[in-house]
């Protein structure tokens, strides 16, 4: 056995499902196997799998309650766990998501559909422990070492957030360019370069969340229903559990938490109100809206521009930052002369 390859743990106390996944699996990870909640919880203490598969309806101690556990021990928080489960409906899915799960995959299974979730998942979970990683070294090493080692960073950011955009080839970039428009709007306020540093890394990394989203939410071609929406509402505290345990000079995980806030309180997902926003997420929610209406969604054609920069005229004061929408249309008034 290749000692090298990730180790995944199936918890199942069905035979059935755990040896088509055992099947699935076996030839790119090691494998072990619990047939309950108590004997996944030992295994995890003993072995420390990079990644679980767990069942939700299991005896004796069901896949909530060894998710819950396993969430609060500081030595399994971070061990990301994909609910596997028969049960279809919205409001399951986002009591798991809740917990901690990163995701889930509905029986019966698709052996395509696992291989790609649990790579997905082991890759984000790579990523953030190489970033763990980076900053710790940015913290040690001497101001002439700053520059290259925040590449690496940088480098590493872009990698996670292609990741998120590979799932929305309708969103593909979005990501980038709302950084930009961000740090654009931040330059026309002469704000420091470390803000526009901060800036530039929330906003690069500002939707991760939608990693734990169904793409079928992601991609729907209509409005959403009512509790599509509410699921979609929840990405920006999937982001910033994502990013909050990441050592780094700037606040971009709280900064990504707060990019749906809105200055009168009707924002989400904690309804902040003026001051109890960042400057740097104030910012980021003005360039959201400009990317995201002057670009092609799956439900809509582009809106423009103009459409855009109307939007956050008319709702300055109320959703959007005074200061920050003038130099919104500062900017933009600036690149047409």
């Amino acid at each position: 056995m290749n000692d090298d390859k990730p180790l995944i743990l199936i918890a199942d106390d069905l035979a059935s499902n755990v040896d088509l996944l055992v099947n699935t699996l076996n030839q790119d990870y090691r494998i072990g196997v619990a047939k309950n909640g108590k004997k996944a919880l030992e295994f995890t203490k003993k072995y420390r799998p990079n990644l679980i598969l767990l069942d939700v309806r299991m005896p004796e101690m069901d896949g909530f309650e060894v998710c819950g556990y396993l969430k609060s021990n500081s030595n399994t928080k971070d061990i990301p766990v994909i609910f596997i489960t028969g049960m279809t409906d919205v409001a399951h899915k986002t009591k798991g998501f809740e917990m901690g799960a990163v995701d889930y995959i509905t029986k019966p299974f698709h052996a395509a559909e696992v291989i790609a979730r649990v790579r997905t998942h082991l890759y984000v979970q790579l990523m953030r422990e190489t970033l763990n990683a980076q900053n710790i070294i940015l913290e040690q090493k001497v101001k002439e070492k700053t520059a290259e080692i925040q590449g690496m960073l940088g480098a590493t950011i872009h990698a996670m957030a292609l990741t998120v955009e590979s799932r929305d080839p309708y969103t593909a970039g979005h990501q980038e360019r709302v950084a930009q428009f961000a740090c654009d709007i931040a330059r026309t306020m002469r704000l420091p370069q470390d803000t526009i540093d901060a800036i530039r890394f929330a906003g690069i990394l500002h939707d991760i969340g939608k990693i734990r989203i169904p793409v079928a939410i992601l991609n729907r071609p209509k409005k959403l229903l009512d509790v599509e929406y509410n699921m979609l509402k929840i990405h920006p505290q999937i982001g910033y559990d994502i990013l909050k345990e990441i050592k780094s000079p700037w606040p971009f995980a709280e900064i990504a938490y707060q990019h749906h806030e809105r200055l009168d309180g009707s924002g989400y997902p904690r309804g902040l109100k003026g001051g109890e926003i960042l400057l740097e997420a104030r910012i980021l929610a003005v360039a959201d809206v400009i990317e995201a209406m002057s670009s092609h969604r799956p439900y809509r054609p582009a809106l423009g521009i103009e459409a855009a920069l109307e939007e956050v005229r008319k709702n300055k004061g109320n959703f959007f930052d005074p200061q920050v929408v003038d130099a919104c249309l500062l900017h933009f008034k600036r690149l047409k002369t």
